[in-house]
């Protein structure tokens, strides 16, 4: 039976294979990963506002919860990196923060086992948000012409400013937005992989000819394992760096000097 089954099972899985298929007939304006995003959002949305639907001086464990998470990216992040001003960016910053955490802890839940983060599109999005930010700000601060020379003229001689400002340039407005995406997406991705190949390959191992190969899947499937619990610290420490990052961004785009 295991062997009929493999069999229309093609093995290896194909890059379509890698993706969930669309819900029904509405095509692809609703996938697995919409509906977790939505979830994700949810989520977030629904526990920040029950825990602070009735704050109290000595907090609930929902509200310790809540307010700590919130306090650790308001001092850790937003006030460290940016300085006093950051504390108005502390909401977005935490918001950011918590919604990447649950999007990628999907990818170790039973029955969901992947997250929105894995595809390309939804990091790109958190990006283009980040880079929407910075460059009002940026903008804001100092005006059009003077944040173009904020955020492309280093203090060098004349004649190495030729080099620099199409580096500066590409760096400011097209490599950190890209990096950040790719940086949350490649992590996400390869782990979901990772899991992926071990499970799999466990799968295979059980069902190959030799019995000396047969007991060998369960040392597969302990890296599945392991990998699970790995795969939870990538998840949060991967929001964690993407907030990092878009709070130094706003930091350097804030700075008076460049």
């Amino acid at each position: 039976m295991s062997g009929l089954i493999l069999a229309e099972v093609p093995f290896p899985p194909s890059v379509e294979d890698i993706f969930p298929p669309n819900i029904g007939d509405i095509g692809p304006w609703l996938s697995k990963f919409t509906l977790l995003i939505f979830l994700a959002v949810a989520i977030v949305l629904v526990y920040f506002l029950v825990s602070y639907r009735n704050p109290q001086i000595v907090p609930t464990k929902k509200q310790w919860l809540a307010e700590s998470v919130y306090g650790f990216v308001r001092e850790g992040v937003a006030k460290d990196v940016i300085g006093h001003e950051g504390l108005r960016f502390a909401p977005y910053l935490a918001s950011l923060f918590t919604f990447i955490v649950v999007a990628n802890v999907f990818a170790i839940v039973p029955g969901i086992q992947i997250s929105p983060m894995s595809h390309i599109a939804f990091p790109a999005v958190l990006a283009l948000c980040t880079y929407g930010l910075y460059l009002f700000q940026g903008f804001k601060k100092h005006g059009f012409l003077g944040y173009l020379k904020h955020a492309t003229v280093l203090p060098a001689p004349w004649f190495m400013q030729p080099l620099l400002l199409p580096i500066e340039a590409l760096q400011a407005f097209i490599l950190q937005p890209a990096t950040l995406a790719l940086r949350l997406f490649a992590n996400m991705f390869a782990g979901h992989m990772l899991l992926l190949v071990f499970t799999l390959g466990g799968f295979a191992l059980l069902n190959a000819e030799s019995i000396f190969i047969k007991p060998i899947s369960v040392l597969s499937w302990g890296m599945t394992i392991l990998l699970t619990f790995f795969e939870l610290l990538v998840a949060a420490l991967q929001a964690y760096v993407f907030t990092l990052l878009t709070a130094n961004y706003l930091a350097g785009t804030l700075a008076e000097e460049h």
